[in-house]
């Protein structure tokens, strides 16, 4: 739910140590000093250039061109790319090089604003795994990959062989939009479908895992491998290396809850919570910028509503797919009940025999069925089109329960074995009956002790400065704020010389001033350079974020042209895309550029890494 980021080109300073090796001491020192400080282009380029000089048979010395040992590489090789705005793409994008991999393929793993767009047209294995974002739009790492192939400059791809797992999310009404747009494109180019593009909704590994099998399958039928190699990673940034942790999205931690504070007004009609979790113990180790996923439970109350609807016996024995449980913990753990889906939406009008509701499934609803996925719960449809369901169907009906994920809002190096987050506590009354969110909901509810089902979601895109004497401009605004308390926390504790600017913005002073007395601090001991404010029901004309950002924008631009690194966190569907257009307007006038050039400028931050967005 985003807009979008280029190609980005990365730096390697620090070298992994070098695996055994057939040469002597002196020489493996000598070639790792040659490579210190290469990019990873120049990196895939000797890859290829020292693999030709391998197989030469005859031993001739005679070095291959550059062009001719990418090409013999990439007829040996299955390129995996993926462009991921929360994770989900690259966790199963990397699922797919570790299995190629085992099973004995040449592999190379790249985010989508890694992979240098020239070598296209020598790949011959190629699978994509990327979601679709808020209006159909791209994750923002791959903005670059998807304008490139869209473009005139993208090459006709005869002798390429490719496949497409398309992630999205059924309740928007441009589901899997870039998926097929790539999917789409690469035919158009004349490269042929190794696998079907494949479509999966938030239940994604039920749609996910056929694909990864049946593309590893046919790559390797493709690439008729005989021997296993080793698997060959980009490295998107230099990462200190730490205790792998056994905790992951499959086996979450018990984090125990420390403190859960409600942090606007208690007559403020929202409730924002302030989260410390225990980590204590579990090997796990974020840096700021991080998202913490949470398992929920759903309400209840929920739970008891829908039972309550369809007249079904929570203590019903129910079996799916290898598992047995009650329909009440069914409801409660293991499927969605606060997020409508198109899939269940079409069962249902069956069921109810509804005709008026199956209409807005044809293609030209589209936009009506987007309204009615945002506006009901599955209650709310099991309430306005009654029908009769048994539990084992109804159970298969809806999609499985999903982990939320939370920005971090603090840094290890101040909180130690604890991870605090930000959550606002979605309820709202619809259709005569009180609405909750199941995440948000699930955490508030939470005593202190409780356990708290979590796992770490890396955000490599969304990270400070190596360069601690770099500016950071950061625009958070309402629970968006969360990870610049991380940052402000980290700089100050490893004492960055660079300055801290935070655009913050709510409803109102009184009642929605997320960490008042925290930023507070922050400006007075110097942690925190500058705070602008945008409280927008505290006048009769709303002010919001973006408009502080353009009457700071002789400042902000002088910031920026100065090297300061600008961070956006919060709404994608259209305060990060105000914010974005607000860059653009300040470039224009601040910069003396005609439109054109302003959205360059900004393009260009986003290329150097110093422009990064985490939104939803």
């Amino acid at each position: 739910m985003d807009v979008w980021t280029s190609k980005r080109s990365r730096t390697v300073s620090a070298l992994p140590a070098l695996p055994l090796a057939p040469l002597t001491e002196d020489k493996t020192a000598e070639i790792r000093r040659a490579l210190e400080g290469l990019e990873p282009a120049a990196l895939w380029w000797l890859s290829g250039y020292t693999a030709a000089l391998a197989a030469q048979a005859d031993g001739a010395v005679r070095a291959p061109s550059a062009p001719a040992a990418r090409e013999a590489a990439a007829q040996e090789r299955l390129t995996v790319v993926y462009g991921s705005q929360t994770g989900n793409s690259k966790r199963l994008a990397e699922k797919l090089a570790r299995d190629a991999e085992s099973a004995g393929l040449a592999v190379r793993l790249l985010r989508a604003d890694a992979y240098p767009q020239r070598e296209l047209k020598n790949e011959r294995q190629l699978a994509i795994v990327i979601s679709t974002q808020g209006d159909g739009d791209p994750p923002d790492d791959a903005r670059g990959f998807v304008e490139f192939l869209a473009g005139k400059r993208a090459p006709q791809l005869p002798d390429l062989k490719y496949s497409v797992l398309a992630l999205g999310d059924s309740s928007y009404p441009q589901f899997c939009a870039i998926g097929r747009r790539l999917d789409a494109r690469l035919a158009e180019l004349g490269a042929t479908r190794l696998a079907a593009l494949a479509e999966a909704d938030l239940d994604i590994d039920t749609v996910a895992t056929p694909w990864l099998e049946r593309t590893l399958g046919l790559a390797r039928e493709a690439l008729k491998a005989s021997t296993p190699r080793a698997a060959t990673v980009t490295p998107l940034r230099a990462v200190a290396q730490t205790h792998a942790s056994e905790w992951t999205r499959e086996r979450p931690f018990a984090a125990e809850l420390l403190v859960n504070q409600r942090i606007t007004a208690r007559d403020g009609t929202r409730d924002v919570r302030h989260v410390e979790l225990s980590l204590e113990g579990s090997g796990l180790a974020y840096e700021p910028g991080d998202a913490l996923g949470v398992w929920p439970t759903n309400p209840p109350a929920l739970v008891d509503a829908v039972l309550d609807v369809l007249h079904l016996d929570g203590e019903t024995t129910v079996a799916q797919a290898g598992e047995t449980r009650s329909l009440r913990d069914w409801l409660l753990g293991k499927r969605e009940l606060t997020k409508l889906a198109r899939p269940f939406v079409a069962a249902h009008a069956a069921q109810a025999r509804a005709a008026d509701l199956n209409r807005l499934l044809a293609p030209d609803r589209s936009s009506e069925l987007g309204a009615l996925l945002q506006s009901h719960q599955v209650v709310d449809l099991l309430r306005a089109y009654p029908a009769e369901w048994q539990a084992e169907e109804f159970v298969a009906a809806l999609r499985p329960l999903t982990p939320r994920l939370y920005s971090i809002a603090s840094s290890r190096k101040a909180v130690g074995d604890e991870v605090h987050l930000t959550v606002a506590k979605l309820e709202y009354e619809a259709f005569g009956h009180t609405h909750l969110g199941a995440a948000s909901a699930f955490l508030a509810a939470r005593e202190d002790g409780a356990n708290v089902p979590v796992f770490l979601e890396a955000n490599e895109r969304f990270r400070l400065p190596r360069d601690g004497a770099r500016d950071v401009i950061m625009i958070g605004p309402g629970t968006g704020v969360a990870p610049f308390r991380g940052f402000v926390q980290e700089r100050a504790a490893v004492g960055a010389r660079g300055r801290n600017w935070l655009f913050f913005g709510n409803p109102y002073f009184d009642r929605d001033f997320l960490y008042q007395l925290e930023w507070q601090a922050a400006l007075k001991d110097g942690s925190l350079h500058r705070l602008d404010l945008a409280f927008s029901r505290d006048q009769a004309e709303k002010i919001y974020v973006q408009q502080r950002l353009r009457e700071r924008g002789r400042e902000l631009y002088d910031w920026l042209e100065s090297g300061a690194h600008l961070y956006v966190c919060g709404d994608a569907t259209r305060m990060a895309k105000d914010v974005h257009a607000a860059l653009v307007d300040i470039a224009v006038e601040h910069g003396g550029k005609d439109r054109e050039q302003a959205v360059e400028y900004v393009d260009a931050l986003q290329q150097q890494g110093r422009y990064a967005r985490d939104v939803y």
